[in-house]
């Protein structure tokens, strides 16, 4: 099989808060070691892209050391934290930036959708702007015309295909740029978390799209999502990038496995120290929160689960509710629920403790987060905390049966049966 496109050590650098490649200083110092032939003395310096620390260089380092092959035909999913250096990645591959150190080799076209609406002008028509963007792909007009009907038809928008698209919402904005990078003959789509925008038809409609593409046509496919339901459904090989650096890379099932242990939380959280360094902000702070086994032992489809939310209120006088949200590292809502704290506009300052179970033989063996919402008459959010905890339910077998199901739930019912 031939090779679609082929990353050999690929580097990219920025400097925080500057455009360009910093000072005069900086410029002389890198040409001055350039016509010496020597390296680059920035490249010897910087932070990995950890953003939830503060580094100690002006320099970090969006990618490291990346080396990967993709052959011609492959659905690849390119998976990572936000961060990790994903959209940085697929700016390299498209050639929108060029990377600080190493090289890419492509063979063939590249078609990219990386923002939405990018390569759009808004003041020009659906219509011209299906010409400017194909033309900045790199087709030629008479291939435009040829496919323009199907474009059209594809994006739902012929409604308004001599409207400047800066009427479109953002959802006929991403319908039409999706459009024309996957029906443009391009050998290699390159697709940035299109199904983050636009409901539930046209997301399907882009994955079947994105399917055909890569199985029908021989193309190949890099695809971003966090929707890990959408990649393990479109993808056959994965990437793992982890602050900048490749992690893992094999086939989706394995890659997703990775991501999801290296994504895991403490299945508790328990603040020491003063009320203001808690986890929250003026409103509320999170002093403890945990999923625990009902009884000893370990998480597991038979143990059902106790969870336990204590937190500080500082708003007097209002309707206080939280919501709990759980969900799979895939982003499937398992479901939302919440509680009325206060109904009479009588909220007090202090310590306010919420418990609940989930009970045994519901949830299937997998990954899960909680996600918080804090709020006021179920309408203002006073406090949202995503993924303050994860956890993990083990599988248990079934008689013989030791497989992994599938599904999200995996309950036990009180089956009546009726025999001759």
């Amino acid at each position: 099989m031939a090779l679609a496109l082929k990353a050999e050590n690929i580097s990219k650098q920025y400097r925080l808060g500057q455009v360009g490649t910093g000072s005069l200083s900086h410029d002389l110092n890198r040409f001055w070691h350039q016509i010496r032939g020597k390296e680059d003395p920035y490249l010897k310096i910087g932070d990995s892209n950890d953003r939830t620390q503060k580094g100690n260089s002006d320099y970090v380092w969006s990618l490291r050391d990346i080396n990967f092959e993709i052959e011609q035909g492959d659905a690849v999913g390119i998976i990572g934290r936000n961060g990790a250096g994903k959209s940085t990645l697929l700016k390299l591959l498209s050639k929108v930036t060029k990377p600080t150190t190493g090289r890419i080799l492509t063979n063939g076209r590249i078609a990219s959708l990386l923002e939405v609406g990018t390569g759009f002008h808004p003041e020009m028509t659906g219509r011209e702007n299906v010409f400017l963007n194909g033309a900045i792909l790199g087709m030629t007009r008479k291939e435009i015309t040829r496919k323009f009907d199907e474009i059209v038809d594809f994006s739902g928008v012929e409604r308004y295909i001599d409207t400047p698209v800066k009427r479109y919402s953002s959802g006929m904005y991403v319908r039409l740029a999706f459009a024309v990078a996957a029906n443009l003959e391009s050998e290699i789509l390159i697709v940035d978390e299109v199904l983050a925008v636009g409901d539930a038809e046209f997301q399907k409609k882009c994955l079947g799209k994105m399917g055909d593409v890569s199985k029908g046509e021989g193309r190949t496919v890099l695809f971003v999502s966090h929707n890990m339901t959408a990649v393990k459904e479109l993808c056959s090989k994965g990437i793992l990038l982890n602050q900048g650096l490749l992690d893992y890379q094999g086939n989706i099932a394995n890659t997703i496995f990775e991501y999801q242990k290296s994504s895991q939380i403490q299945s508790s959280y328990l603040h020491s120290g003063s009320l203001d360094s808690a986890l929250g902000n003026e409103n509320i702070r999170i002093l403890e929160f945990s999923v625990k086994p009902l009884n000893d032992g370990f998480l597991d489809i038979d143990s059902g689960m106790k969870v336990k939310l204590k937190f500080y209120n500082f708003q007097e006088n209002i309707n206080l509710d939280t919501t709990f949200e759980l969900r799979t590292y895939e982003e499937s809502v398992v479901f939302h629920t919440g509680v009325l704290i206060s109904t009479q506009n009588n909220s007090k300052k202090g310590e306010y403790t919420v418990e609940f179970e989930i009970p045994k033989n519901l949830l299937n063996a997998g990954n899960y987060y909680f996600k918080l919402i804090f709020g006021m008459d179920q309408k203002v959010a006073l406090f949202i905390a995503n993924e303050i905890v994860g956890f993990e339910v083990e599988n248990v077998k079934i008689g013989s049966n030791m497989a992994l199901l599938p599904g999200i739930i995996r309950p036990i019912f009180d089956y009546k049966l009726q025999t001759p």
